[in-house]
This record gives structure tokens, C-alpha cells and sequence, in this order.
């Protein structure tokens, strides 16, 4: 419900600021006064797209700010699907700067228009002559049939199970899509993938097969050093061994006359550990130098097919190779196994599809029940609003179909005229029958579900007489469930509302600006005798306008 409408520098209003309640609020004026200034406002708020234009005084930013009371809305989901702050009261604020940005707020967090536009359809529904078209949209249609059947936890359960169907129909579209690709492809990376597991390689392979060969290709060399070293190491005359032998039994004997001495000892006695194992691996390696020209080639001839395999697959490493065959074995196993897979994401497909046409029975049961109520309803509104030959024909047809709402196709006629022909709405009812039928259709709505405040924006222009205080009294019915704001410049209809705000034009300093006041009861009088009779009020007027308003 909205609480407060605040407005400042926007078109020529100021500074405004009026509190709404519940029930019936009514707005009149006199043309040209800023009714729609007002509507212009409360669309900004609610995510309308804004320019400069808007700017009262273009040197200073524009703000308006809607508070909404929304406990009854339950939109915490929402708020929290939006990542915004909840609040029972909730505060819409919309900015225009002079560099012509704009920027809005939700409870004091920024939020894109897309956000608002999703909110305002939450809380407020301004409804014109030029909603009336809306009538006629085929989603529209369904949403009124559906609210009156109590299809709303049904359709939520049947768009869940037709959003995954989507999905798992865009997954088995890729599938087969894939499949098509790998099987143009299966032959070659078949070969290259029986290449890679004959090849059986190793991670390390590469450097250690390298390593090994560059050993064999020098084994003169390393031969030869080897001998040297052990030479150097072992032979009696200058063989590091036999010194450190000898050192060690020298410092043996004297060592038990000074802890110096002993210290030495036993360093050097580890320094002729540390020799003696450098000795005997340097046997060990020399003695295991063998040269085989087999060993060699062999080894040759697989770092070739390893450099021929990398060198194809435009890698340079064994990791990079094993990745490739790992890429390789998935394209051939999804070629391999791909009936098997679409097999099971048809399965898929069909155990939810039944599921949708289970839910979606249901639905259509609940609308075909539901239809020959709503119809009497909405033609027994008609009547009492000057329409008595009104009369719909409404008829649910199953189709094979999967909609976001069910799998019927609807057929929503009308005809306005005794004896007359059945068609769409927008070809057979005129501007004046269709904000007659939007109203009748909005109050069935109203005691059939939780709709937002709606504002009622002159949808009684062209009415007249005992026409005009049908539409007040189902006005007056609808506030009983919902908050109404009515605009209008019916005196029969201003005569109902709980509130009444009058939107007027002052000038000031020269300057025209438009305000709105909520009247007191002496002031409604006076507005609806002037409704009534215009500037020149009369007695007759003001008597007639207390008959109204009692």
C-alpha cells in the first residue's frame, strides 16, 4: 500500500508531500491542474525512463520518494532473490541530477531500473484507457482465468518442471549437436588415440631416457675419468685413501695425551668414512660402465617416436602429450558412448514431461471449472455497468504443447451487443466498454487474490448517470480488499472515496507550480458542488453534493 508520495523539482511541482490511506482515495482538479504530473511522478519512482525535461529547475537535482507498506505483500523471497534489504515499509527513492544521471534506491541501496520495474509490478498498477489493450494479451487472459481458479501454486510448480524441461532439452540439443561434431571427427582421433596408447608413455620418460643417452654417448669419457679418480684415490704412493690411513693412525697415538689430539682424531676418522664410501662408489660406478650399441639405439628410437608424437601434436613434453591423450580418450568415449548417454537425457525428458502433463491436467481442470463463474460474474458486473448484453465466450483447448503456463491454448470472445457476433476483444469493444470490462475484470480479481494498490486514472470518461455510481460502488467494493486511487471528475465517484486530495495550480512570484491538498470535509463539499456545477456554485449544488457524500 502506498503510505507517502514525496516530489521535489519535478515538472511544476516544488515541494510536494501528501500521506495516502487505505480504502478509496479519490484525486480530482481541473484540466490541466497536474493530475498527470502526479502520475508522471509515481511512474519516475517506479522505474520510467527520465531526461532532463523532468527538471523544474535544471540547476538543482530532481527527488521522488515512495514509501510502501508491503507486509502483505510477502515479498521477502523477492528482496532476498534482489539482494535488497526487507523492510515492511519499504522506501522507493528515485533521483535526477542536472547532468541528466539517474540514479534509484531501495531502502537506501541502489538498484538498477530493471529491479524497480520488477517491484512496481509487485505494488502498484496504474491502470488508463490505454492499459485497456492489455485485455486482449493471451498471458493476461490466462492470469485472470488463473487467479480466479486458484492456479497459483499449481502454475508455480508446472513453470519449475517447464524451466528444467527447457533445460534438459537444450542439454540433449548440445548432446546430439556434439555427437554429430565427434562423429566427423571419430575415425581420425580414433587413430591418434590408439597411436598415444600403443606409445604407452611415462611421466618422466622423456628426461630420464635423455639423461641415460647422453651417459652412453660419452662413456669413454666418463670411463676414463672414473679410473682416474679412483687412481688418485687408491694407489699406495699418493692415493688419497692410504693418506688419510695413514693420517688416522698417527693421530691414534697421540691422541690419549691432549683432547686436542682426540678431537683431530675423530674428525679425521670421518673425513676416512666419508673417503672410504666415495671409494667404493666410484668401484661400483666404474665397474657398471658397459657400452652397448643396442641399448643405445634402442633408446634413440624411442626419444624419436616420443619427439615425432609431440612434434604432431604441437606440444613439447610428456605432460602435454598425456593431456592430449586424455582430450582423446574423451572425444572417442563420447562417440562410443553417446547412445547411451542421450538414451538417459531422453529418459530424463520424459519422466519430467510427464510430470508437467500431470501438473498442467490439473491446471486446465481447475480453468475449465472455474470459467462459466468468472464469465457470470464479469457479465452480472457489465450489466450493472450499462453493458447488459455483454456476453463472453471463454473456452480452454488441451494442446500437445508445453507453455509456460500449462498446455492449453485459450479463446477469450466477446460481444457486446444482443445478437451480435463473438470476437477478439480489441476488434468488437470500444475504448469506453474496455475500461468498463478492465474494471470488472480487476474487481473479480480483487476478492480473488492479493493484488497491488491500483489507480484508477479517469476510466470513466464517457460514463455518466446511474453508470457512474455503478463504477463508484465497485470501486468502493474493490478498497474493502485492496488500496484504490481513483482519479476522476465524476462527482458520483469523487462522493465515495474515504480520502480525498485535490490537485490545483498556484502562482507564486510569477511562477505557476502545482500542488495537491488533502480536503477536509467542508472542503469535499465545495469540490464535488463544483463538479457538480462548476465555478458558479450553486445552493442546489452544494445540497446535492451532501446528498452524495452521505
Amino acid at each position: 500500500m502506498l503510505t507517502q508520495l514525496s516530489i521535489n523539482n519535478y515538472a511544476l511541482i516544488h515541494q510536494l508531500s501528501i500521506d495516502f490511506s487505505s480504502g478509496l482515495s479519490i484525486i480530482t482538479g481541473e484540466t490541466g491542474a497536474g493530475k498527470s504530473i502526479l502520475l508522471g511522478a509515481l511512474g519516475l519512482v517506479l522505474g520510467n525512463r527520465a531526461d532532463l525535461s523532468s527538471l523544474k529547475d535544471t540547476s538543482t537535482k530532481c527527488i521522488v520518494e515512495a514509501k510502501v507498506a508491503i507486509s502483505t505483500y510477502n515479498l521477502q523471497d523477492f528482496f532476498k532473490e534482489v539482494d535488497l534489504d526487507y523492510e515492511p515499509e519499504t522506501i522507493i527513492r528515485r533521483e535526477i541530477l542536472p547532468s541528466g544521471k539517474s540514479r534509484a534506491f531501495v531502502n537506501d541501496t541502489p538498484v538498477t531500473l530493471s529491479v524497480l520495474n520488477q517491484l512496481r509490478i509487485k505494488l502498484i498498477d496504474v491502470h488508463s484507457q490505454h492499459q485497456t489493450m492489455q485485455l486482449s494479451d493471451n498471458n493476461f487472459q490466462f492470469a485472470v482465468i488463473d487467479a480466479f481458479a486458484k492456479n497459483k501454486e499449481r502454475i508455480s510448480s508446472y513453470h519449475r518442471g517447464f524451466v528444467q524441461l527447457n533445460q534438459l532439452k537444450k542439454e540433449l540439443v548440445e548432446l546430439e549437436k556434439k555427437q554429430r561434431e565427434a562423429h566427423q571427427q571419430y575415425d581420425y582421433n580414433s587413430h591418434l588415440f590408439k597411436e598415444l596408447t600403443a606409445a604407452d608413455l611415462k611421466v618422466d620418460e622423456q628426461h630420464l631416457l635423455e639423461e641415460k643417452l647422453e651417459r652412453l654417448n660419452n662413456v669413454e669419457d666418463i670411463k676414463l675419468n672414473l679410473s682416474e679418480a679412483l687412481e688418485i684415490s687408491i694407489t699406495d704412493e699418493i692415493g688419497i685413501q692410504s693418506s688419510v690411513n695413514n693420517l688416522e693412525n698417527k693421530l691414534s697415538k697421540i691422541a690419549p695425551f691432549y683432547k686436542g689430539y682426540q678431537n683431530l682424531l675423530e674428525r679425521i676418522t670421518s673425513v676416512k668414512i666419508e673417503i672410504d664410501d666415495i671409494v667404493a662408489e666410484l668401484e661400483n660406478a666404474n665397474e657398471s660402465i658397459d657400452f652397448n650399441p643396442n641399448e643405445a639405439d634402442e633408446i634413440n628410437d624411442r626419444l624419436q617416436l616420443i619427439y615425432n608424437l609431440q612434434k604432431k601434436h604441437y606440444v613439447n613434453s610428456i605432460e602435454a602429450l598425456l593431456q592430449v591423450y586424455e582430450e582423446l580418450s574423451e572425444k572417442v568415449l563420447q562417440v562410443e558412448n553417446a547412445d547411451e548417454v542421450i538414451a538417459n537425457k531422453q529418459q530424463e525428458i520424459n519422466i519430467v514431461s510427464e510430470k508437467l502433463d500431470s501438473i498442467a491436467a490439473t491446471i486446465s481442470k481447475a480453468r475449465n471449472t472455474s470459467i462459466p463463474k468468472l464469465t457470470k460474474e464479469l457479465e452480472n458486473l457489465l450489466a450493472d455497468l450499462g453493458m447488459e448484453n455483454a456476453r463472453f465466450s471463454i473456452h480452454i483447448k488441451p494442446t500437445k504443447n508445453y507453455f509456460s503456463n500449462g498446455k492449453d491454448a485459450l479463446e477469450f470472445l466477446f460481444s457486446a451487443n444482443k445478437g451480435g457476433n463473438y470476437g477478439e476483444l480489441k476488434k468488437v469493444a470500444s475504448g469506453g466498454e474496455l475500461s468498463r470490462i478492465m474494471l470488472s475484470v480487476k474487481k473479480v480479481l480483487s476478492t480473488s487474490t492479493q493484488l497491488p494498490t491500483i489507480i484508477f486514472d479517469e476510466i470513466d470518461t464517457g460514463v455518466s448517470g446511474e453508470v457512474s455510481n455503478k463504477i463508484a460502488a465497485i470501486m468502493q467494493q474493490m478498497s474493502h480488499h485492496m488500496q484504490v486511487i481513483a482519479i476522476t471528475h465524476l462527482p458520483q465517484i469523487a462522493a465515495k472515496g474515504s480520502s480525498h486530495y485535490k490537485v490545483f495550480k498556484e502562482e507564486i512570484n510569477g511562477v505557476t507550480t502545482t500542488n495537491l491538498k488533502q480536503l477536509s470535509s467542508e472542503e469535499r463539499i465545495v469540490e464535488i458542488a463544483e463538479m457538480l456545477s462548476g465555478k458558479d456554485i450553486s445552493d442546489t449544488a452544494l445540497i446535492h453534493a451532501k446528498e452524495l457524500l452521505n
